[in-house]
Protein backbone atom coordinates (compact mmCIF):
# COMPACT_ATOMS: atom_id res chain seq x y z
CA UNK A 1 0.00 0.00 0.00
CA UNK A 2 1.14 3.42 -0.95
CA UNK A 3 1.68 5.85 1.87
CA UNK A 4 -0.26 9.08 0.05
CA UNK A 5 2.04 11.55 2.88
CA UNK A 6 5.38 9.90 2.17
CA UNK A 7 4.61 10.03 -1.29
CA UNK A 8 3.83 13.55 -0.83
CA UNK A 9 7.07 14.28 0.77
CA UNK A 10 9.03 12.92 -1.97
CA UNK A 11 7.06 14.91 -4.68
CA UNK A 12 7.72 18.12 -2.80
CA UNK A 13 11.54 17.51 -2.87
CA UNK A 14 11.53 16.71 -6.38
CA UNK A 15 10.03 20.32 -6.98
CA UNK A 16 12.13 21.75 -4.47
CA UNK A 17 15.25 20.83 -5.61
CA UNK A 18 13.58 21.07 -9.15
CA UNK A 19 13.75 25.36 -8.22
CA UNK A 20 16.73 25.18 -6.46
CA UNK A 21 18.88 23.97 -9.16
CA UNK A 22 17.15 26.56 -11.70
CA UNK A 23 17.97 29.25 -8.98
CA UNK A 24 21.17 28.70 -8.83
CA UNK A 25 22.08 27.48 -12.52
CA UNK A 26 23.06 24.12 -11.62
CA UNK A 27 22.66 23.33 -15.11
CA UNK A 28 23.50 19.56 -14.72
CA UNK A 29 21.17 19.23 -11.55
CA UNK A 30 18.47 20.50 -13.11
CA UNK A 31 18.53 18.32 -16.26
CA UNK A 32 19.47 15.37 -13.95
CA UNK A 33 16.05 15.49 -12.68
CA UNK A 34 14.26 14.28 -16.09
CA UNK A 35 13.94 11.02 -17.71
CA UNK A 36 15.37 10.73 -21.32
CA UNK A 37 11.82 10.36 -22.80
CA UNK A 38 10.52 13.63 -20.80
CA UNK A 39 8.44 16.04 -22.28
CA UNK A 40 8.49 19.66 -21.23
CA UNK A 41 5.57 21.61 -22.24
CA UNK A 42 3.95 25.60 -21.82
CA UNK A 43 1.32 26.26 -24.30
CA UNK A 44 -0.09 29.65 -24.68
CA UNK A 45 -3.36 30.65 -24.40
CA UNK A 46 -6.04 29.92 -27.38
CA UNK A 47 -8.03 32.44 -25.76
CA UNK A 48 -8.87 34.39 -22.33
CA UNK A 49 -9.80 30.68 -20.47
CA UNK A 50 -8.35 28.07 -22.72
CA UNK A 51 -4.77 26.90 -23.43
CA UNK A 52 -3.74 25.46 -26.75
CA UNK A 53 -4.09 21.20 -26.46
CA UNK A 54 -1.64 19.70 -29.03
CA UNK A 55 2.26 20.96 -29.16
CA UNK A 56 2.35 19.58 -32.38
CA UNK A 57 -0.04 21.06 -34.17
CA UNK A 58 -0.83 24.62 -31.67
CA UNK A 59 1.65 27.06 -30.30
CA UNK A 60 3.14 26.81 -27.61
CA UNK A 61 5.41 29.21 -25.90
CA UNK A 62 7.71 26.57 -24.89
CA UNK A 63 7.78 22.82 -26.33
CA UNK A 64 10.96 20.08 -26.12
CA UNK A 65 9.67 16.39 -26.88
CA UNK A 66 12.99 14.86 -24.98
CA UNK A 67 15.38 15.53 -22.61
CA UNK A 68 17.55 15.98 -25.74
CA UNK A 69 16.21 19.13 -26.17
CA UNK A 70 16.39 20.89 -22.86
CA UNK A 71 20.30 19.56 -22.83
CA UNK A 72 20.15 21.15 -25.86
CA UNK A 73 18.77 24.52 -24.51
CA UNK A 74 21.11 24.46 -21.32
CA UNK A 75 24.26 23.98 -24.43
CA UNK A 76 23.08 27.48 -26.20
CA UNK A 77 22.26 28.92 -22.54
CA UNK A 78 25.87 28.06 -21.63
CA UNK A 79 27.96 28.68 -24.81
CA UNK A 80 26.83 32.35 -25.18
CA UNK A 81 24.27 31.02 -28.06
CA UNK A 82 21.25 32.50 -26.69
CA UNK A 83 21.73 36.53 -26.66
CA UNK A 84 18.51 36.91 -24.89
CA UNK A 85 19.99 34.84 -21.89
CA UNK A 86 22.86 37.05 -21.58
CA UNK A 87 23.67 37.86 -18.91
CA UNK A 88 21.27 35.46 -17.23
CA UNK A 89 18.53 36.84 -15.01
CA UNK A 90 18.48 35.88 -10.97
CA UNK A 91 15.74 34.02 -9.98
CA UNK A 92 14.02 32.79 -7.16
CA UNK A 93 11.28 30.11 -7.21
CA UNK A 94 8.50 29.29 -4.85
CA UNK A 95 6.60 26.05 -5.25
CA UNK A 96 3.23 25.74 -3.28
CA UNK A 97 -0.13 24.13 -2.96
CA UNK A 98 1.77 20.68 -3.96
CA UNK A 99 -1.05 17.89 -4.22
CA UNK A 100 -0.75 14.29 -5.70
CA UNK A 101 -3.07 12.03 -7.64
CA UNK A 102 -2.40 8.94 -10.00
CA UNK A 103 -0.97 7.51 -7.15
CA UNK A 104 1.09 4.08 -8.13
CA UNK A 105 4.30 2.38 -6.26
CA UNK A 106 6.35 4.20 -9.21
CA UNK A 107 4.44 7.26 -10.34
CA UNK A 108 2.48 10.14 -9.62
CA UNK A 109 1.11 12.94 -11.17
CA UNK A 110 2.26 15.90 -9.11
CA UNK A 111 0.13 19.49 -9.48
CA UNK A 112 0.86 22.62 -7.91
CA UNK A 113 1.54 26.59 -8.34
CA UNK A 114 4.43 28.32 -8.86
CA UNK A 115 5.96 31.78 -8.72
CA UNK A 116 9.37 33.02 -10.27
CA UNK A 117 11.07 35.85 -9.25
CA UNK A 118 13.45 37.50 -12.22
CA UNK A 119 15.93 40.70 -11.92
CA UNK A 120 16.76 40.97 -15.52
CA UNK A 121 19.90 42.69 -15.50
CA UNK A 122 20.13 44.59 -19.08
CA UNK A 123 17.54 46.80 -17.96
CA UNK A 124 17.63 46.73 -14.13
CA UNK A 125 14.14 45.38 -13.91
CA UNK A 126 12.04 42.64 -11.85
CA UNK A 127 9.35 40.60 -13.44
CA UNK A 128 6.96 38.43 -11.82
CA UNK A 129 6.05 35.37 -13.72
CA UNK A 130 3.50 32.57 -12.26
CA UNK A 131 1.42 29.62 -12.82
CA UNK A 132 0.10 26.48 -12.62
CA UNK A 133 2.60 23.34 -12.84
CA UNK A 134 1.96 19.40 -13.45
CA UNK A 135 4.89 17.08 -13.09
CA UNK A 136 4.36 13.60 -13.77
CA UNK A 137 6.83 11.62 -11.92
CA UNK A 138 8.62 8.10 -12.39
CA UNK A 139 10.17 6.42 -9.99
CA UNK A 140 13.73 4.80 -10.97
CA UNK A 141 17.45 3.33 -10.18
CA UNK A 142 18.14 6.65 -9.24
CA UNK A 143 14.74 8.02 -7.21
CA UNK A 144 12.21 9.95 -8.22
CA UNK A 145 12.49 11.49 -12.28
CA UNK A 146 10.33 14.09 -14.25
CA UNK A 147 8.96 12.06 -16.97
CA UNK A 148 6.49 15.76 -17.58
CA UNK A 149 6.75 18.84 -16.80
CA UNK A 150 3.08 20.68 -17.86
CA UNK A 151 3.52 24.71 -16.91
CA UNK A 152 0.44 26.90 -17.38
CA UNK A 153 1.45 30.76 -17.48
CA UNK A 154 -0.76 32.95 -15.85
CA UNK A 155 0.07 35.88 -16.67
CA UNK A 156 1.21 35.20 -20.36
CA UNK A 157 1.78 39.26 -21.30
CA UNK A 158 5.90 38.49 -21.37
CA UNK A 159 7.49 41.74 -21.43
CA UNK A 160 10.70 40.23 -21.43
CA UNK A 161 12.23 37.10 -22.87
CA UNK A 162 10.72 34.03 -21.69
CA UNK A 163 12.76 30.75 -20.57
CA UNK A 164 12.91 27.58 -19.28
CA UNK A 165 14.50 29.37 -15.85
CA UNK A 166 11.74 31.71 -15.92
CA UNK A 167 9.37 28.98 -15.36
Amino acid sequence: MVNKVEMLAEASEVLFLEAYHLDGQRWDEWLELFTEDCEYWMPAWKDEHQVTEDPQRELSLIYYGGRFGLEDRVWRIRSGQSVASRPLPRTSHAVNNIMISDLTEDSMTVRSTWQANCFFHKTNKSEIFYGDYEHKLRKTADGWKICRKYVVLKNDYIPTMLDIYNA
